[in-house]
């Protein structure tokens, strides 16, 4: 069970879901402790620049859509990181708004 696996189970039940992640890993993008609201990605089309809660080799990021293949995704945070490639059912959520 990881940090985002509550908001995980809440957006596949399409319920919008509000949290403040920690960490330095989307600086400039999103700073620690930040309040996100992300909604389920139900029917979105997913972009690159696309800030999304999904999971790459079982860990779970708030992390950018970085690139796309067909309907594989690259993930990676905003200070250079890539975390690896994902299908799109490993996509849980899409960050639509992010104050203080």
């Amino acid at each position: 069970m990881g940090w985002a696996t509550h908001y995980i189970e809440q957006l596949k039940n399409g319920t919008t879901v509000q949290f403040r992640p920690r960490g330095n890993s989307m600086k400039g993008k999103i700073d620690s402790g930040q309040l996100v609201t992300v909604e389920a990605v139900q029917g979105r089309i997913l972009k690159t620049g696309d800030i999304v809660l999904c999971k790459v080799n079982g860990s779970e990021y708030l992390h950018l859509i970085k690139a796309i293949q067909n309907d594989r995704f690259q993930i990676g945070n905003n200070i250079g990181r890539i975390n690896g490639w994902i299908n799109r059912n490993a996509v849980y959520g899409i960050c639509v708004k992010i104050e203080d």
